[in-house]
């Protein structure tokens, strides 16, 4: 294999010829096994980058620092980039040192190459298009690298909220289905008062709902970026207006809507945004697991558990007890939820670690918000797919339990007192005999006229006051 000699200020390095990138990606995939996940993983990282270095470009060609015939070369190689023709050149750890100069330089080297042979040139051939001088021109990783990192997850939140959304619809639409379902409300695993399994499965899906709009709260603070404050957020090395015409450029190639950060400093060092974002993905993933803590035992049994639903059957549940099915979905979803949440304190730890103007610690920022998004969002689809489309209702079983439970004394209170309900159930605990029989036929504490006025199925899941 035919290689090329690069060098850097550390020295000397043999790079193979066929490759786009350079010395200084070889040097980050020399030092960084950490993971084993290259950035190529995540396609929307390398054409946000894609897109940063584009609009670098056409600023600083138009405010001449940038020769544009060089300019217009890095324009098309970078639009290569963002169409995912060069991915497998990205091969960057996710986490490392150096609060991503190799992720930066690793766009730099493949732009600058692809630059060149669409110059006729070889690959390495940097007099005539440079990944510093040129292709990171008016840059500083510690802008490049925040900017296209915050495209990328705006990017990546756009598909994820899709997917939350399609799963608070599944569990509104399975409400619906459910609404004439009666089963017994529970709190501490005790039995509380009816209500319809419509009603418990239509408020799953407003739980959800809920976090569609803290997605968008949190967009929009991803969206305020550094670009044009390079090193620190003074702007060193880059041309008058440069900040505001680059950030206007990256709006037109991204349809994005991006602001520029009022203080530059204040935003190369800031990174409360990640902060909340991750918040709110914490957030989701607490509220589905305890959803799918609530499916599995609502599924639980089927003979011996409660047995209201039932989850589609997955796969086999056991090597050794045949015939068993267990609730495979929710559970991968809650140990998803747990890595999720677990990302969060990382990300927590991470902001917190940032010294005075900059926060080295973004690669794992970045890795942990990118995992988690994707994660949440599988979790997502897969319990919409394999698990709440197909959920059905044993309605005659959940109507039986209500009508034999205990609860449904709380219903007599208005009428009969809160001494008297009490003793009725202290009465049908002891002796296994109904609420019905004690309170109708033994005690004739109230007709059967009253009883069917009180307890009618419209009454019980919306429960209007009932006078004696």
């Amino acid at each position: 294999m035919s290689k090329r000699i690069e060098h850097d200020f550390l020295g000397e390095k043999e790079i193979p010829q066929d490759v786009y990138y350079g010395i200084q990606t070889l040097r980050a995939l020399e030092n960084f096994h950490i993971t084993g996940i290259p950035l190529k993983v995540e396609p929307i990282f390398v054409k946000s980058l894609g897109y940063v270095k584009k609009a670098a470009a056409m600023a600083n060609r138009d405010l001449g620092v940038l020769d544009k015939n060089i300019a217009e070369y890095i324009i098309k190689a970078s639009d290569r980039v963002i169409s995912g023709e060069f991915d497998n050149q990205f091969l960057s750890d996710l986490i490392q040192g150096g609060a991503g100069t190799s992720v930066n330089m690793n766009a730099n080297e493949v732009i600058a190459n692809v630059a060149l042979e669409m110059m006729g040139k070889q690959k390495g051939e940097y007099e005539f298009c440079h990944p510093n001088n040129h292709v990171n021109c008016s840059q500083s990783t510690n802008d490049a690298y925040p900017t296209a990192f915050r495209i990328a997850l705006i990017l990546k939140l756009t598909a994820y909220k899709e997917e939350l959304g399609k799963l608070a619809d599944a569990f509104d639409t399975k409400g619906k289905e459910f609404q004439n379902v009666l089963k017994m409300g529970r709190t501490q695993l005790q039995d509380a008062v009816p209500m319809s399994l419509g009603d418990e499965f239509h408020a799953f899906s407003i739980n959800l709902k809920e976090e569609l709009s803290r997605v968008d709260s949190s967009k929009r603070l991803i969206a305020e970026i550094n670009m044009g404050a390079t090193a620190i957020g003074t702007r060193v090395n880059a041309p008058e207006g440069y900040a505001e015409l680059v950030t206007q450029y990256l709006c037109e190639v991204t349809g994005l809507d991006l602001k520029l950060a009022e203080n530059l400093i204040e935003a190369t060092n800031d990174t409360g945004a990640y902060v909340q974002l991750s918040g709110v993905l914490k957030r989701t993933a607490v509220k589905v697991s305890k959803i799918c803590n609530d499916l599995r035992l609502l599924s639980s049994g089927p003979r011996a558990g409660l047995n209201e639903i039932n989850l589609p059957p997955m796969q086999p549940g056991s090597s050794i007890m045949p015939g068993k099915v267990n609730p495979v979905i929710p559970e991968v979803v809650n140990q998803t939820a747990y890595y999720v949440i677990g990302a969060d304190l990382t990300v927590t730890m991470a902001a917190e670690a940032g010294q005075l103007q900059l926060n080295v610690m973004e690669p794992v920022i970045s890795f942990a918000l990118f995992t988690a998004i994707t994660y949440m969002g599988n979790a997502c689809r897969t319990l919409r797919e394999k698990c709440i489309l197909g959920i059905t209702a044993n309605a005659e079983h959940t109507k039986q339990m209500v009508m034999n439970s205990i609860g449904i004394v709380t219903q007599l209170n208005p009428i009969l007192g809160y001494e008297k309900s009490a003793s009725i159930a202290r009465e049908a605990l002891e002796t296994g005999k109904s609420v019905h029989d004690i309170a109708v036929k033994e005690k004739k504490l109230i007709t059967q006229e009253k009883w069917d006025e009180i307890f009618t199925f419209d009454n019980m899941i919306r429960p209007q006051f009932i006078n004696r």
